[in-house]
């Protein structure tokens, strides 16, 4: 018979899928917490109209995350296993105009929210180009910089490694159960409009940013702005892929002096590694793989194939 102490650690409960929904349902409790609360104002849920609209448009969004290549065979050509390295000088011209197309449609449509189906396939099809007439040799290597999401296959704060790390902790036995949680959580901010959104990435560190503006009240013509804030830790572990953990997130200022004193004061900030630690015994590490990157973008894939397209601020 094991001893207690024995059992206290023992893999199998301490890697249990109930620790890893836990996790998922702590830190996306915290997250919306936060949320509910940037600026320093607890969100209304009066804004229905505000959430319907919001409803309405992540349905763009549900149909290009369910054409991808995890979860269904509609894009099994879409994923470069590894980055392509092209050094044919009149390939140029076919880029330039690769992506002057892309970044037209991603404008249009908003990074992608309101595409239909048709222009869906479109960007789908540019991306796929572009990867395969990548310019930049070891592209993980090279993305040093500040950047700005133009476009994404999915929802847009998917782009920051808190959640990235939330669905590599789920394990692939509890995909369903994270994507879940995404989409509750998508809900649960339907009051509120996504911003810019942006990395800024240095050798061995990646900070995400993401704003987020809310209708203080319905009718009220004013509107509340707060951003979340990330820092991993940064790995390059291959020519297209970088390794990142989560140190910590935490919530910034608002555009109300007032509001912005009070949450400077009240310094929110989750040390999203220690509590990993504290649960699971280590930090996830998150695989991000870069296929194409030049002097003006950048096409990320997570561990589900969606897609992230930054343009060089």
């Amino acid at each position: 018979m094991r001893s207690s102490n024995t059992a206290l650690h023992s893999p199998s409960i301490m890697n249990s899928t109930g620790k890893q929904i836990m996790l998922i349902v702590l830190f996306c409790l915290l997250l919306d917490s936060s949320h509910a609360w940037v600026g320093g104002v607890r969100v209304s849920a009066a804004a229905t109209t505000q959430a319907h609209r919001h409803d309405h448009s992540t349905t763009f969004l549900s149909a290009f995350s369910e054409g991808t290549p995890s979860d269904t065979a509609d894009y099994n050509t879409l994923p470069i296993k590894q980055a392509v390295v092209d050094l044919n000088e009149q390939d140029a011209y076919v880029r330039d105009a690769l992506k002057r197309e892309l970044l037209i449609l991603a404008s249009v449509t908003d990074r992608g929210e309101y595409s239909t189906k048709d222009e869906q396939n479109i960007l789908v099809d540019l991306i796929s180009q572009l990867e395969a007439l990548n310019p930049t040799a070891n592209p993980a290597s090279n993305c040093q910089g500040e950047w700005d999401l133009c476009l994404s296959s999915t929802q847009f704060f998917r782009s920051s490694p808190f959640f990235q790390s939330m669905r590599v902790a789920a394990g692939d036995e509890n995909k369903a159960v994270a994507i879940n949680f995404f989409d509750l959580h998508d809900k649960a901010t339907s009051a509120s409009r996504y911003g810019r959104v942006r990395q800024r990435i240095s050798r061995d560190k990646l900070i995400s940013e993401v704003d987020l503006v809310v209708g203080l009240l319905p009718g009220i013509p004013m509107r509340i702005q707060g951003t979340v804030v990330t820092e991993s830790n940064l790995k390059v572990v291959s020519a297209e892929t970088m390794e990142v953990s989560v140190v910590s997130t935490q919530v910034n200022g608002s555009n109300v002096p007032l509001l912005n004193q009070f949450l400077d004061d009240l310094k929110f900030e989750l040390p999203v590694g220690d509590v990993y630690r504290t649960i699971q015994g280590n930090v996830p590490v998150v695989p991000l793989r870069t296929f194409y990157v030049d002097e003006a973008i950048r096409i990320m894939r997570d561990i589900d194939d969606n897609f992230f397209v930054f343009t060089r601020a």
